[in-house]
Formats: C-alpha cells, sequence, structure tokens
C-alpha cells in the first residue's frame, strides 16, 4: 500500500476530510482526527483502543506497531505501509473511524 491508497481509503470513509496537523496529513471525522500519515508518508496511524491495537499487533506484526509512549498506551498504532494489503488497512481504518465518530453517525 501507498500513502495515496490510505488517503483514498481514508477519505472513503463517511465525513471524513482531510486536514493537517503538525506538519503532516490527518484525517478527520467531524473535526476529530482518525488517522494521520507521518511526514515522509511512509507511515500510517490508526487510533485504535489498546484492546483493538493487541489484537491486530499480534495478527500482523509486521504491518502493525503500537506508538512510542503514552499515546501507543491508549491504542495508536503505526501501519507500516509497504507491508499493508487493503483488506486489512480497510478494517483498521473503519474501526478508528468507528472509534472517533460520533455514536448517531457511526450506526
Amino acid at each position: 500500500m501507498t500513502a495515496a491508497d490510505f488517503r483514498r481509503l481514508a477519505l472513503a470513509l463517511p465525513e471524513a476530510t482531510e486536514s493537517a496537523h503538525m506538519g503532516h496529513p490527518d484525517f478527520r471525522v467531524r473535526n476529530k482526527i482518525f488517522a494521520t500519515l507521518d511526514a515522509s508518508e511512509t507511515l500510517g496511524m490508526v487510533k485504535l483502543n489498546p484492546e483493538q491495537q493487541h489484537e491486530f499487533v499480534k495478527a500482523h506484526p509486521e504491518v502493525f506497531v503500537p506508538v512510542k509512549g503514552g499515546w501507543g498506551r491508549k491504542g495508536a498504532t503505526y501501519v507500516r505501509l509497504a507491508a499493508a494489503e487493503e483488506e486489512m488497512l480497510v478494517k483498521a481504518l473503519g474501526i478508528a473511524w468507528r472509534n472517533t465518530a460520533p455514536k448517531s453517525l457511526a450506526r
């Protein structure tokens, strides 16, 4: 997968928009970030909860890596784009979107 693929999949989610945060692209639903790309656009990040993060890292350790520090302990998870496949990325982005979207929209 590439940064363009990540962007396309993130923006396909309902009400998803692209913005920028601290010099790199981010993806939001109703102005709340659910995913980002790093400045080099080789890594994505999805906002999972710790349990979801554990499952993704366990199933695909070559693709998903916890972000270091407090954000990672809360579930922020890097995605190594070059190693990711579309199906797993769609799933991770969808979960991150549902974790962030208002309940009324996520239904």
